[in-house]
């Protein structure tokens, strides 16, 4: 029996009718969950406890790690000035070592010439018309006096009352006074004056006055810096060669940069002064501390070669002591407590 094709018709336009509506209704749904889809792929997906845990543990680590920076460098400036002064007072010990070795090698003709050129270079500089304008071949001269191991070194300066052992070199340039003691040039050498009787020092053939400078205050080295500890009556021995020369504090005073009045040579005695910067940290003035020659104490006449680098303090040792053992308790808190978190954090 065949289907009258008016009937048949109407059911392909009432079937196309709601396959469109099934199609429209489809592509709505659809349209509706893309929004969604979009969100949820843009919130992170929650975490787990441990991976929460391990997150946390990471930062945790991160900023011990910046913490345990900050501490080595605080303690790296802190132990500095210890460390500096230990350092250079070794190669000061060195200086004075050598010195003392190259004197021991001298003949006794080498070690006459050295000690009468000295002396006869002070003769002339009590005469000399304007001693402190010091150059060329006179420069020449005054640099190779004394000048026994080839270095500058001159000799060194013991100052017991302040614990002070210090070499001497020629000039006051910065790279002598940031570690040693800097003479003077224009004054007389530290080799002091002929005395017509040894047991007088009061008689000298001719005036000297040797000038000794050292920095004050300097981070990396104590030089000059407790001078202000001396007084009147005090006693310090420069040893030059291998001879001993002791000198008695006279006088105290407080000068300008500018004032060279009491530097000056004065016909008949046997002077030493040293020279440091005054008040502290501010260096606007000079501290004079001036020393007649008097005779050498028996003890000394065998002076002991070290220096303080040799006489190392408790103080100097504690830093590279405890640097070490606070780095393993930083590192022991940073690992070994951190692991013991993590753990708790798995349970």
């Amino acid at each position: 029996m065949s289907i009258p094709k008016t009937k048949k018709s109407e059911m392909d336009e009432a079937r196309e009718i709601c396959y469109n509506s099934m199609r429209n209704i489809a592509h709505r749904s659809e349209e509706r969950r893309a929004p969604l889809a979009r969100n949820k792929k843009a919130e992170p997906a929650p975490q787990t406890p441990v991976a929460q845990g391990k997150k946390k543990k990471k930062k945790h680590t991160a900023t011990n790690l910046i913490l345990v920076l900050i501490l080595l460098v605080g303690a790296g400036i802190a132990a500095y000035p210890a460390f500096s002064e230990y350092w250079n007072s070794m190669h000061q010990s060195r200086a004075i070592m050598g010195y003392a070795e190259r004197v021991a090698e001298m003949s006794n003709e080498e070690y006459e010439a050295i000690w009468n050129a000295a002396l006869e270079y002070n003769r002339e500089l009590a005469v000399m018309p304007n001693h402190w304008n010091i150059e060329g071949e006179d420069l020449d001269n005054y640099e190779s006096q004394l000048n026994v191991d080839g270095t500058g070194n001159m000799g060194f300066i013991t100052i017991p009352k302040i614990d002070v052992n210090l070499p001497i070199y020629h000039g006051t340039s910065d790279a002598v006074l940031q570690t040693s003691i800097g003479h003077i040039t224009g004054t007389s050498l530290p080799a002091g004056s002929v005395h017509s009787n040894e047991e007088d020092y009061e008689e000298v053939e001719y005036g000297t006055h040797s000038v000794l400078s050292g920095h004050r205050g300097l981070p990396s080295a104590r030089l000059f810096s407790d001078l202000d500890a001396i007084q009147e009556g005090d006693v310090f021995y420069l040893t030059i060669l291998d001879q001993t020369l002791t000198y008695q504090v006279d006088q105290i005073t407080v000068i300008v940069p500018e004032d060279s009045s009491e530097l000056e040579i004065i016909p008949g005695r046997d002077l030493c002064t040293l020279m440091t910067c005054t008040p502290y940290g501010i260096n606007t003035h000079r501290l004079l501390v001036r020393g007649t020659r008097v005779e050498n104490e028996k003890k000394m006449l065998d002076v002991r070669i070290t220096a303080d680098a040799l006489k190392i303090e408790p103080l100097y040792v504690a830093p590279f002591i405890a640097g070490p053992v606070l780095v393993i308790m930083i590192l022991y808190v940073v690992f070994l407590t951190g692991g013991k978190k993590k753990k708790k954090l798995r349970f």
